[in-house]
């Protein structure tokens, strides 16, 4: 009875433990509007080439979502890794509350999470998540950050690399 009840105690323990990872990116390389053009444009050769390395980079991770707003350039940022592992990207809008789609990112229990946004996005996005200011709107000319996320438990860890 007693192995029993310590076995349980400990399954319950770590079974409550909430382990994610939060992969946070802005999009990749984009093409210049042109004067009669719309906002929305496509990735850039080089930005092509940066999302396969998104790709490459998260392969091996155990990514179970991916989020990202609705336009071309994030999408197709997303787009490679979220074929790679069989998964829909899930549409995020940011002109909804930073907080509701925080409490979507925080109902993902386990595993890993990609997120693509834009470049004065990410850093809300990641402040909320740390519930501290880590990072500032990022320069136009930046598209090689991924900010990294961890939580576990109720205690989130920040990681800042280029890739």
């Amino acid at each position: 009875m007693r192995i029993s009840l310590t076995f349980f105690c400990l399954l319950f323990l770590f079974g409550s433990c909430t382990k994610t990872t939060f992969y946070i990116v802005r999009h990749a390389e984009k093409a210049t509007a042109a004067p009669n053009m719309s906002s929305d444009v496509p990735l850039t050769e080089a930005g092509q080439q940066r999302a396969i390395a998104l790709k490459d980079l998260l392969a091996k991770k155990k990514i179970q979502s991916v989020f990202s707003t609705q336009t071309i350039r994030t999408t197709s940022t997303a787009k490679p890794l979220a074929e790679l592992k069989g998964i829909a990207i899930q549409p995020y809008n940011h002109k909804d509350t930073l907080d509701k789609f925080i409490s979507r990112l925080k109902a993902v229990r386990k595993g890993a999470v990609l997120v693509v946004g834009h470049s004065n996005t990410v850093d809300d996005l990641v402040n909320k998540m740390m519930g501290q200011n880590v990072l500032t709107d990022l320069p136009d000319s930046e598209y090689d950050n991924l900010f990294i996320v961890k939580r576990k438990g109720n205690k989130y860890l920040f990681e800042r690399k280029k890739y």
